[in-house]
């Protein structure tokens, strides 16, 4: 019974996760997962981006960050930086007007 448990919660597991290809001098963004939840809740979690500088075997990059930052990760914990921040919302503006009675 714990094979067949496992067997399956493996193959949910591995459903799940995207296999996603990086080159060398990509943008990537790094998820940073000690972030607290609490400090903001609304905070990205998402940092960078970054540029990968080196490919290692088992899915680990070399990233490099234009402060000058090098350091290696886990290729699970980056995703593709397409560029460019998302659009503010706009707030129109509202009038308001006086209480009937």
């Amino acid at each position: 019974n714990s094979l067949i448990y496992k067997e399956r919660t493996k193959k949910l597991h591995d459903a799940k996760i995207k296999n996603r290809i990086f080159n060398v001098d990509d943008q990537v963004l790094l998820f940073n997962s000690r972030l607290k939840i609490f400090s903001g809740k609304l905070k990205s979690r998402w940092s960078g981006p970054f540029t990968i500088a080196e490919i290692y075997p088992y899915e680990t990059a070399k990233l490099v960050h234009p402060d000058g930052c090098n350091f290696k990760v886990n290729c699970h914990r980056l995703k593709h930086y397409h560029g460019g921040d998302p659009p503010l919302m706009e707030i129109p503006d509202v009038k308001t007007f006086p209480k009937d009675n």
